[in-house]
């Protein structure tokens, strides 16, 4: 449904995952082993991976002013279990944070998301407002005030809505 550009950086990721589930259709791209495949996910994680996405979508909503679209587990809960060290690499002194060992995904997903906080990039990964869609877009506008995944999908249906319903 984006038709945006992937986020920069690790963000990449994380917008991938949550976008692995299509809400307005039910979809699930990890119900599939192709689907999976991207992510290293195995059949038996696919729980404990729908409460990460779950919880990255929340906090995506958060970021573009929303509630979160149902109960979740804190992020801050989940990524706890990925704890992060400073990694110096010895032959060029470059650091970067690196995930203590605590399950392939939610480690990735911990240093993306540490990553962008340090970059200033994390606050504009959002989650489209129109409630059957929340899909993960990165936010570029200029004032950082992007409402949609797509202005010509969910923007158009949201304009639309609201010009019925003034009409009405």
């Amino acid at each position: 449904m984006n038709d945006r550009s992937p986020a920069p950086g690790g963000l990449e990721l994380v917008e991938a995952l949550v976008n692995t589930l299509d809400l307005e259709s039910g979809r699930d791209a990890l119900d599939t082993p192709e689907g999976r495949a991207p992510f290293g996910i195995a059949e038996h994680d696919l729980a404990d991976v729908a409460v990460l996405r779950e919880s990255l979508r929340a906090a995506c909503l958060a970021h573009a002013g929303q509630p979160a679209h149902r109960a979740v587990t804190p992020l801050g809960v989940l990524l706890a279990r990925a704890p992060l060290y400073v990694a110096v690499d010895e032959r060029d002194g470059s650091a970067r944070l690196a995930p203590v060992d605590a399950g392939p995904l939610l480690s990735r997903v911990a240093a993306a998301v540490a990553e962008a906080v340090t970059a200033g990039t994390w606050l504009r990964l959002k989650a489209c407002e129109l409630p059957q869609c929340h899909w993960a877009y990165y936010d570029r506008s200029p004032a950082g005030r992007g409402r949609w995944c797509s202005m010509q999908v969910c923007g158009a249906r949201a304009k639309m809505r609201r010009y019925r319903a003034k009409e009405a």
